[in-house]
Parts: C-alpha cells; structure tokens; sequence
C-alpha cells in the first residue's frame, strides 16, 4: 500500500529525512516511533505530499505521490491532481482542525459532498453510521467546543473515514489529550486495525503499539534506526539508540 524509497527533505539547511525507506502492506498497521525532532511527522506529512520531497520517491497503492515520471525525471503534479491522491488517503493530526462553526455531523458530511460532489444524502447516512462507530451517536447535533477533546479526536477520525480512505495516516492523535481521555480514541484506533484499515502511526503510545502495530518503525535524527516486530523490538531493541529511547518512555 505505501513504498517510499530514499525520501529527502530539508527544511532550510536543516535536513530532517536522510533517505527514508518503508514499506506497509496492504491491512498493515505501522507504528513510527521515536523521539521529538526525529522526522517521523514530517515523513507522514510526505506521504500525503503535505510537505514536497526533496529526493526519493513515495507510492500509495502503486500511485508515485505528488509527482509524474517522464524519462527518468520527477515533474511535480498540479495542485487538483494531488488533492484528488489526497483523497484516497485520510489523516488525522495531533490538533482536531474540525471547523467550529459547523456540528459534529456537519463537519464529517462536508468534504464527500463539497470534495467528492456525493449526494447529501447518501453522505449523511454514512456518517451518521461512522459517529456511531465512534461512540458518537448522542453527539451529532454539538458544536465541537461542546465536546471534549477525546471527542474532537473521535469525530476527527470519523471525517476521515467518511472519505473512504485506503489509507489512514495518524500524527500523534493523542498528544494533545489528558491522559483519562486517551483510552477512548485508542479504542476507535484498534477497532479500525481489526477491520483491515491499512495505518500508520506516529505515536508515543507503546502500549498500542505493541498491541496493535504489525511492525515497529524507530527514527532518529532523520533515518530508520531499527524496524521489526513491535513485541520483539520493545522486548530487545537491537540498536542501542533504541534501547536508550525505550527506557525512557517504558
């Protein structure tokens, strides 16, 4: 489902990705891990070509993102182009981003009808079934500053979802929770894992790695230190980088 090979990208002088290379499988969940600074948000943010690479190539289901080949060179897609790649992959990021001014149901019914030009209908009742699937199904008709942020996250991921994604991408979803309300969007997570939702996960949460996650993925400073099962990696991480990062979260 997502192949990157030899992915660069700098900020400035600062180079952040020293030629990632990752593989997930189609049904995969994979967890990135490691610490502040190591790259792994940015190389999410590539994936979806939030951010341009400056070498290297990614695919999405056989799709090279952002760009189109032409003997051996890389010329960047237009803007409509790439929204319509965006479209097969969802992301939810650390802060919910849902739009105010609009109900819980209003913001997950929005993109497939003003994006994907879907019937209102049909779009509604999709996304009544997944606020439902979320836990959400007393809270369609609130505004998001009435819910809480377990809530927020939870109706996020419903957006997301609500596009029919192949892939779903997490930027430390629950980074900005207090820690009561972290269980409830983990949860949302697992459930879409047991469904066959192919995901990547940068996360700090280990314990949902370990559970969850059919490979671990450990950055540092830019490049892939170590990847493997997440039981084996967690239990014996190889790399002693790895080893002195676990320790510290453990």
């Amino acid at each position: 489902m997502v192949r990157a090979e030899q992915v660069h990208k700098s900020f400035g002088h600062i180079e952040v990705l020293k030629g990632i290379d990752l593989e997930v499988r189609s049904g995969e969940v994979c967890c990135l891990l490691g610490p502040s600074g190591s790259g792994k948000s940015t190389f999410l943010r590539c994936i979806n070509h939030l951010e341009k690479i400056n070498a290297g190539r990614i695919w999405v289901d056989g799709d090279l993102i952002g760009y189109r080949e032409r003997g051996g060179k890389l010329h960047e897609l237009r803007e409509k182009e790439v929204a319509a790649q965006r479209r097969a992959i969802g992301m939810v990021f650390q802060r919910f981003n849902l739009f105010p001014h609009m109900t819980a149901l209003e913001n997950v019914i929005e993109a497939p009808v003003r994006v994907k030009r879907e019937p209102k209908a049909a779009v509604r009742e999709r996304a009544e079934a997944l606020l439902a699937r979320v836990g959400l199904a007393d809270k369609m008709g609130n505004y998001p500053g009435q819910l809480s942020g377990g809530q927020q996250q939870r109706v996020a991921i419903a957006r997301a979802l609500a596009m029919q994604p192949k892939l779903m991408l997490f930027d430390e979803p629950t980074s900005a929770l207090d820690p009561e309300l972290v269980g409830e969007v983990l949860d949302v997570m697992k459930d879409l894992a047991r469904d066959g939702m192919t995901m990547i996960v940068v996360t700090h949460e280990i314990g949902f790695a370990r559970e969850v996650g059919d490979t671990l993925v450990f950055m540092d400073s830019g490049v892939v230190v170590e990847r493997g099962n997440p039981r084996e990696v967690i239990a014996n991480p190889r790399h002693e980088r790895t080893k002195t990062f676990l320790a510290k979260v453990l």
